[in-house]
């Protein structure tokens, strides 16, 4: 149920009950630095997408300190059916996926397993002779006067994980034709019959779109690397992640396909083609409604697979933000995670306005970012309109949770954002800054 207006003490002790007892505690939001009428802001603006048409719901948690300040629900899980969103929806969360993954990876790597610099075809052997597109000669009326030559050095797994090996989705490259006659097309996997390690194999012998180093191209690097930890662990991806994340985390609805005892809880997906459009339900084929229920089940997609809920993730973001470890649980040493949120990619993600690390983008400058947020702060998000940051300067965690695909025009993001940053009120830096400029007695 959606509540308006300014957010009561009684309502705080209710979602201080519910964000309890799904393993993340819950707080008043003055006790952590926050206004609760300047967050109330976040439930208008969502109820007011919903009442525009622009969404059909959105679950949004906001954590700060170690404790959930915000956790609500606005609009419909399922318009048709007339189903409230509730707290405990699960989504679809796609690209969000590749944080998890890459947390995979670098435990792998704090057991000496993996290194980063690692070629990848130590762990997928058809990696070993890759090949990348070299583009048609000046005049050439067509791509398909596009040729390949060899890959001029390895891909590694720093490459995946900063997503410079050269390798996209396909989309786009002049041998796309390739790609799909190979079923290697796309980040959508649900539908495969078949272990990802095929489909990556398969991959491998396709032309890449440019050469590994060169520059920052989104595309399979985590399905990969997903590959690898299967590889490197001797655990299918899905058991690796239950047994050495999920479960330890106490993230007890997150997996690659939904359990059908939970279908009910998964929430519909909605498009918006065009910007100014009318909200469609999306088709039940392909990555529309997905098969995330009802299909093979076989292919663990690293790179966008999960299913989760906006507390389970939280969850999965505070033991980043403490440094690696949640209520006993330790994934990670806090130098691993140092490491994961500084930039290795120098000035190739986004012009050098953001850096990205190993699995996020990184904000090294506010005024470069253009938006509210602090230095350090990483996150991502996903294709079906899910986002998550984590900003360690105001120790705030930050999920939003919808299933919108295409949303043109959708502003959702950064409205959120504003309105966030702008609940936070104990202003720590200003402090500081005013004790700096005090005169020497």
């Amino acid at each position: 149920m959606v509540r308006k207006g300014v957010l009561s003490f009684g309502l705080w002790v209710a979602v201080a009950g519910l964000a309890g007892a799904q393993g993340l505690p819950a707080g008043a939001p003055e006790q952590s630095g926050m206004a609760a009428d300047r967050l109330a802001r976040i439930t208008g603006a969502m109820q007011g997408l919903v009442d525009q048409g622009r969404v059909a719901g959105t679950v949004t948690l906001v954590a700060r300190n170690g404790k959930v300040v915000y956790h609500e629900a606005a609009g419909r899980r399922d318009v048709e059916k007339n189903v409230p969103m509730t707290t405990d929806t699960l989504f679809r969360i796609a690209s969000m996926s590749k944080a998890v993954t890459s947390v995979a990876v670098m435990m792998l790597v704090e057991e000496g397993k993996v290194h980063l610099d690692d070629p990848v075809s130590r762990f997928i052997p058809s990696f070993a002779k890759t090949t990348v597109v070299v583009p048609p000669t000046a005049g050439a009326l067509t791509a398909g006067n596009a040729g390949t030559a060899p890959a001029a050095r390895p891909i590694t797994i720093r490459h995946l994980l900063t997503h410079t090996a050269g390798i996209s989705y396909g989309n786009g490259n002049p041998f796309e034709a390739d790609y799909r006659a190979a079923s290697v097309i796309g980040w959508y996997f649900a539908d495969k019959d078949e272990p990802i390690g095929a489909t990556i194999d398969r991959l491998a012998k396709l032309p890449m779109d440019s050469q590994p180093g060169d520059k920052y191209v989104y595309g399979f690097n985590t399905d990969i690397l997903g590959v690898v930890v299967e590889k490197a662990s001797g655990l299918s991806l899905a058991d690796f992640m239950r047994t050495r994340i999920f479960e330890p985390l106490k993230m007890a609805n997150t997996q690659f396909y939904v359990d059908p005892a939970k279908a009910d809880r998964l929430a519909t997906v909605y498009s918006m083609p065009k910007a100014g459009g009318s909200l469609e339900r999306a088709p039940e084929p392909g990555m529309g409604q997905g098969h995330y229920v009802n299909g093979p089940r076989k292919s663990y997609s690293g790179g966008a697979g999960l299913v989760s809920t906006a507390i389970d993730y939280a969850r999965f973001l505070q033991m980043l933000l403490n440094g690696g470890a949640l209520d006993g649980a330790r994934l990670l040493s806090p130098k691993t995670v140092e490491l994961m949120t500084s930039n290795h990619a120098g000035t190739l993600y986004s012009n050098g306005n953001f850096g990205f690390g190993l699995g996020f983008e990184i904000t090294e400058h506010v005024g470069r970012s253009g938006r509210p947020g602090s230095v350090g702060e990483y996150g991502w998000g996903g294709a079906y309109h899910t986002k998550f940051w984590v900003d360690p300067v105001e120790k705030m965690v930050v999920v939003f949770m919808t299933q919108l695909l295409p949303a043109a025009g959708s502003d959702a993001h950064m409205t959120l954002r504003q309105l966030v940053y702008g609940a936070i009120v104990d202003a720590p830096n200003a402090t500081v800054a005013k004790v700096a400029l005090r005169p020497a007695s």
